[in-house]
C-alpha cells in the first residue's frame, strides 16, 4: 500500500488514528486526532477512507469450499444416540441359577435362593460404589419367592426405588432399581 502525505491512517492492534505527514522508506510518521506525532511501520498502518483495497474479494469457489468442509465436521461429530440406548440401563444382573454357578444339580431351593439374594446384594453394593444409577435384576417369573426376597432386600436401603422393568424388552420377569446418588 502507497501512504502519502494528507492520507487518514488507523494503527492496526491500536486505538489510533490520524494524518500522514511524511513516508521516509518504510516508517511513516503521523499525526493523531489529539495532536500527538508518532512514527510506524507502513504495514502497521491501514489507510482509512478508501475499502481495503490490499484485500481481494475472495473466489466464490472458495468460499462454498469452505463451507461443505464446515458442514461435513458438524455431521461427522454429532453421534445420534437412539431412545432405546439412552434410556436402557448400564448395568443387568442376570439372577437364573445356571447364569451364577456351574452346576445347579444337587443344590436344594433355599441354597439357590442364598446364592441368588447374595449375588444381587454383592452387585447392588456394587453399583452404589460406582456411582451406576439403574439396575436391572432379572429373576424370572416362577412363583415370586426370588422376587419377594429381593423386594425385601431393596426396602432394607433408603437411597433406591424398584419397580417393574421394561416389558417390551424383560417381560414380567425382571425388576429395575434407581438409585438415589448424593452428590
Amino acid at each position: 500500500m502507497m501512504l502519502k502525505p494528507g492520507d487518514k491512517v488507523a494503527v492496526l492492534d491500536e486505538d489510533l488514528e490520524g494524518k500522514v505527514l511524511s513516508v521516509s522508506g518504510g516508517e511513516v510518521e503521523i499525526e493523531t486526532s489529539e495532536g500527538f506525532l508518532l512514527s510506524f511501520q507502513e504495514t502497521d498502518l491501514v489507510k482509512l477512507g478508501s475499502g481495503l483495497p490490499h484485500i481481494l474479494p475472495p473466489d466464490v469457489n472458495d468460499l462454498s469450499k469452505v463451507i461443505k468442509e464446515k458442514e461435513s465436521s458438524k455431521k461427522r461429530r454429532s453421534v445420534r444416540v437412539k431412545p432405546k440406548e439412552r434410556t436402557s440401563p448400564p448395568m443387568e444382573v442376570d439372577l437364573h441359577i445356571h447364569k451364577l454357578v456351574p452346576k445347579s444339580g444337587g443344590l436344594s431351593n433355599y441354597e439357590i435362593l442364598s446364592i441368588q439374594t447374595d449375588t444381587a446384594k454383592r452387585q447392588l453394593e456394587f453399583a452404589m460404589r460406582k456411582r451406576i444409577q439403574k439396575v436391572v435384576f432379572i429373576h424370572g417369573v416362577g412363583e415370586g419367592v426370588l422376587r419377594a426376597e429381593l423386594e425385601t432386600l431393596f426396602n432394607r436401603y433408603e437411597n433406591l426405588k424398584y419397580y417393574d422393568a421394561d416389558y417390551q424388552k424383560y417381560g414380567l420377569g425382571a425388576t429395575e432399581v434407581y438409585i438415589f446418588q448424593n452428590y
